[in-house]
C-alpha cells in the first residue's frame, strides 16, 4: 500500500480541494457583488478565463497523472506535501478573512478603500499567491504527480506575472492620498 492509503485517499484529497474551490467561488461571487455595489471597478478580465482553465486543469491533470502513471509514493513525500497543502489552505482562508468583502477571484478595486496592510499582508504584498504556489507544487506531489506540479508551476508563474501586474496597476490607480495615508 502506498502512502496515505494510496490512490483512493489522493482522489479524496483532490475532491476536498475541489469543494474548497467551489466555496471560494461562492465567497467570490458574493464579494464581487458587494464590491461592484460600492463602486468597484474590475480590471484584468482578459486573463481570468486562463486562470480558471489553469486551476481547473490542475485538479484534473494530477488525477489523470496519478491514474495513468500509478507512481510509488513514499510516505516521506506524501505526508510533508499534505501538511503543506493544509498550510496553504489555511493561508488562503486567512487572506480571505483579512480582506473580507474585498477578496474575490477577480481584480476589483473599490475607490476610497486603502490597500489592506494587516494579517499576512504585513509581510507579503500577495500572500494568497504564496498559498497558490505552494499548493500548486504540494498538492500534486501528495501522490508523486511531479509532471503536473512542474507544468502547473511554469504556467502559473506566467499567469501570476500578468495577474500581479494587473493587481498592482489597479491598486496604483487609487488616489495618491488614499495610498499615502495607509502606506
Amino acid at each position: 500500500m502506498t502512502a496515505l492509503a494510496g490512490l483512493p485517499a489522493f482522489i479524496l484529497v483532490v475532491a476536498l480541494v475541489g469543494v474548497e474551490r467551489l466555496a471560494e467561488l461562492v465567497v467570490s461571487r458574493r464579494n464581487t457583488a458587494w464590491s461592484l455595489a460600492h463602486g468597484g471597478r474590475e480590471t484584468g478580465q482578459g486573463h481570468y478565463p486562463a486562470m480558471v482553465v489553469l486551476h481547473t486543469g490542475l485538479l484534473l491533470a494530477m488525477l489523470v497523472e496519478a491514474l495513468v502513471r500509478r507512481p510509488e509514493v513514499p510516505p516521506g513525500l506524501a505526508w510533508p506535501m499534505l501538511v503543506l497543502v493544509v498550510a496553504a489552505q489555511g493561508l488562503r482562508w486567512r487572506c480571505i478573512s483579512v480582506l473580507g468583502h474585498r477578496w474575490n477571484t477577480r481584480v476589483i478595486v473599490v475607490p476610497g478603500l486603502a490597500p489592506v496592510r494587516s494579517g499576512p499582508y504585513r509581510w507579503f504584498a500577495h500572500p494568497n499567491y504564496v498559498a497558490v504556489v505552494v499548493e500548486g507544487i504540494a498538492l500534486p506531489m501528495v501522490h508523486a504527480s511531479w509532471i503536473t506540479a512542474l507544468v502547473f508551476t511554469v504556467l502559473n508563474a506566467a499567469l501570476l506575472t500578468v495577474r500581479i501586474r494587473t493587481e498592482n496597476a489597479a491598486l496604483a490607480s487609487l488616489p495618491q492620498e488614499t495610498r499615502a495615508a495607509h502606506a
